[in-house]
């Protein structure tokens, strides 16, 4: 409470780091939500079900005016409105009672970030436990937080006054080393706002923070997994040959890969115990349903029913996952996998990328956004996201871009470009690459299997690509083969490898080497 009041801030009661049983037993006394038949805690965001990217912001400080990249994913907040907007949420609580969880964010104790989070309901204080990496009692103990989330969802700002681009916002203020969240009770944008954190501090460390889910083979032989959200980060590494360190949120040190989180934030729109065997025996007591439809009758949750959005939630302890590394770090990568879902049905499902092509690609960073993760977005949209992961990268392109070749050249990482999406016509005439195809892709690339393969150059894409590789029909390696319409392939082809190009061009002082990576077009 003493902390809490020196913060500025003055509740009635503070609950800190509460148990998972009593932040439930909390959350179904304030009907917050209701426990499943499973145990899980089922809850509702409202309004909000994803990020609100346009009401992201970063304080333009002396700090942040020449690091980060400013422009339409970076927005500059006026130091004074921060200020004015935490002063009116002060107020706001004053008198409530306030949950408060104190943790970490990052598993490599060397590089890892003591944070607290503030709510005013206690099952996003149960996402926060369950998401960021939970103390030991001697940690708790001692623990002083070197930056704090401050999340009010009742509390609302007025944008002709505040300066915000609507009555959500998200403020990252990375001197005062706090961020405000407001308006939306979707509780992604805790655990987004934090990595947006990292993503900017570790850097002038050395460390190459990475937006890739991560697991290890039994020989020690870790490989990372980049994508944006539905591209398959979660299911892929989730391995049952493998073990999970994460599946999100990383870095990359001078000794190996580590976790950001404590826990996973899978999507599980039509999730079935067939094709995603963790992750589905992984919901139980102690997780968080967000928007997922429950049966009143019988309390089991259906997961294939997308009336409240398809962005569907659950947030779990990273040991849900049978084996799971704990503490949550690895070795130097050998393996990389870029994920990309295609909605055009045109690139490869599986390519190998020299150096120049990985950093090509990573900069390029293209997918589709697909439906749900994004306020308005109701089918798959191309787009190129830089790093894979450009909402929550601070600093320019090229800096993470750079840390990535040096990794990749110091350590002889393989990386791969493995297309998740639509085979055999675009969004609405092919369908998706199946599971069971891009996981023994996946474990070709991780096995060693496709370096002893032959490969064809693809001209449109300037990609190598396996002419064969195991448990999977060596015709839809070949993306044409799969259509029927053969001219139509090549127009599609064709549109993509501009958009690649047209993308590639806001870039500057690029090496020839990597330019000459990306696809090619001749007009």
């Amino acid at each position: 409470m003493n902390q809490i009041q020196s913060f500025g801030i003055s509740p009635s009661k503070v609950h800190r780091n509460l148990s998972v049983e009593q932040l439930i037993d909390t959350a179904v006394k304030k009907n917050e939500g209701i426990v499943t038949a499973s145990g899980s805690l089922s809850v509702k965001t409202g309004k909000y079900t994803g990020r609100s990217p346009d009401d992201r912001f970063i304080v333009y400080d002396d700090v942040t005016h020449d690091t980060v990249d400013w422009g339409k994913i970076n927005h500059q907040f006026p130091v004074g409105k921060f200020d004015k907007i935490f002063e009116k949420m002060k107020k706001f609580v004053e008198g409530k009672e306030l949950y408060v969880f104190d943790g970490f964010v990052g598993a490599d104790k060397e590089n890892r970030l003591a944070i607290r989070v503030i709510n005013d309901h206690a099952w996003q204080n149960l996402f926060a436990r369950q998401l960021f990496i939970r103390p030991s009692a001697a940690e708790l103990s001692e623990h002083k937080p070197d930056f704090t989330v401050m999340c009010i969802n009742e509390f609302e700002a007025l944008p002709e006054v505040d300066g915000t681009n609507s009555n959500v916002f998200i403020l990252i203020d990375l001197t005062k080393k706090i961020v405000l969240i407001g308006g939306t009770s979707y509780a992604g944008e805790m655990k987004k706002s934090m990595f947006s954190v990292m993503n900017f501090l570790l850097p002038s460390k050395g460390v190459f923070p990475m937006h890739c889910s991560a697991n290890i083979g039994k020989s020690g032989d870790t490989a990372l997994f980049f994508g944006l959200s539905g591209t398959g980060k979660t299911t892929l590494s989730a391995d049952p040959d493998r073990m999970l360190i994460g599946d999100d949120e990383h870095g990359w040190s001078d000794k190996g890969a580590f976790n950001f989180e404590g826990g996973c934030y899978a999507k599980c729109i039509n999730l079935s115990q067939e094709a995603e065997p963790q992750i589905w025996n992984a919901i139980k007591s102690g997780v968080v349903l967000e928007n997922v439809v429950i049966n009143k009758e019988t309390l089991q949750p259906d997961f294939d029913d997308n009336t409240l959005t398809e962005n569907t939630r659950a947030a779990y302890p990273l040991d849900y996952i049978p084996g799971a590394v704990i503490p949550s770090v690895g070795t130097h990568p050998k393996v990389i996998v870029f994920l990309t879902a295609d909605a055009l049905g045109v690139l490869p499902p599986v390519s190998r990328l020299t150096k120049e092509g990985a950093m090509y690609h990573f900069m390029s960073g293209y997918t589709s956004k697909l439906a749900g993760t994004e306020r308005g977005i109701k089918e798959p949209k191309a787009v190129f996201s830089e790093c894979f992961g450009a909402p929550f990268m601070p600093r320019p392109a090229s800096v993470y871009a750079k840390m990535l070749g040096e990794k990749i050249k110091k350590h002889n990482t393989v990386v791969y470009l493995i297309n998740t999406g639509w085979s055999g016509g675009p969004y609405g005439v092919g369908k998706r690459v199946k599971i069971k195809y891009s996981r023994a892709m996946v474990t070709a690339a991780i096995n060693g299997s496709l370096d002893i393969v032959k490969y064809r150059h693809d001209d449109f894409f300037n990609l190598d690509v396996p002419t064969e590789c195991p448990d999977v029909p060596s015709e839809i390696l070949d993306p044409k083969h799969t259509w029927e319409d053969k001219d139509s392939y090549d127009l599609s082809a064709k549109k993509l490898a501009s958009m690649f190009v047209d993308n590639f061009k806001k870039f500057k002082n690029v090496s020839p080497e990597i330019l000459n990576a990306g696809p090619k077009v001749s007009y």
